[in-house]
């Protein structure tokens, strides 16, 4: 490893599995300290249990809350004097609350998609911003090509892609806000990754059939490390000149 987040102190939600996880342990790779929220504790001691002792911190939150996300990065910051980066990672599908094509989606599967992808981004950045403008930090947001291509009947679920475009629409405007103070603000929109969230796809044959076509590049699913890599650069002073940008990491999926 480079060693090119050295001294930085990162922070990383949904690290508990998946993207969030591959993140946390490349960020600890590249030298910094990280804050890991998620609401699942037990995923959380199993992250850590891979990070040097000291350098990881978890915190178990519902982030969804205001008060509970308040808490958890002003515990961050108190811990560690200070805040450099944060990812946001943590998400999911609503298709088990009811999310699906406008005209079957449910008043629940909304509400709940949205809280869970866009309003819990929302309230990280809220409570981390201040401490980033004092260190001239960086916000990673992570969305989804469903947030900028229309999903088919495979990919019919209408609150998610709207949450996901909300998190680029939030990210975009935060970039321009806050460019003249020197806080950077990107977004990667992930195609299809191998994590726990994907496991219908991956155990569905019709669309792991489709893949040469929708990820054309490597005609597979790509590995929660492919993103960690986009996320720890965006992260990292090499990206100091990068804001408001929208980085596709998805084999070729968005340029079809």
């Amino acid at each position: 490893m480079t060693g090119r987040l050295a001294g930085k102190i990162t922070l990383i939600t949904g690290a508990a599995s998946g993207i969030g996880r591959a993140t946390a342990l490349r960020c600890a790779a590249e030298g910094a300290r990280v804050a890991l929220l998620d609401i699942a504790e037990k995923g959380l001691r199993e992250t850590c249990s891979h990070i040097a002792g000291g350098q990881a911190f978890p915190v178990t939150v519902n982030l969804t809350q205001p008060d509970a996300v308040r808490t958890a990065v002003a515990e961050v910051i108190n811990h560690w004097g200070r805040l450099d980066g944060v990812f946001n990672v943590a998400g999911g599908s609503g298709r088990a609350h009811g999310d699906g094509p406008v005209d079957r989606c449910t008043i629940e599967g909304w509400r709940w998609t949205l809280d869970l992808n866009l309003t819990s981004v929302f309230l990280v950045c809220k409570y981390a911003t201040p401490a980033l403008l004092a260190t001239r930090g960086a916000i990673v947001n992570m969305a989804s090509v469903l947030g900028l291509v229309g999903g088919d009947e495979d990919f019919a679920t209408h609150a998610y892609a709207a949450s996901k475009a909300g998190v680029i629409g939030l990210s975009r405007a935060m970039a321009s806000y806050y460019a003249p103070q020197g806080l950077r603000v990107n977004v990667i929109a992930p195609g299809l990754i191998a994590t726990p969230m994907s496991r219908r796809a991956q155990e569905d044959p019709a669309i792991q059939a489709r893949l040469p076509q929708l990820q054309p590049l490597t005609g597979a699913m790509g590995a929660p490390e492919d993103v960690a890599a986009a996320a720890v650069f965006l992260l990292s002073d090499e990206a100091r000149f990068i804001t408001g940008a929208v980085l596709p990491v998805d084999g070729g999926w968005t340029v079809r």
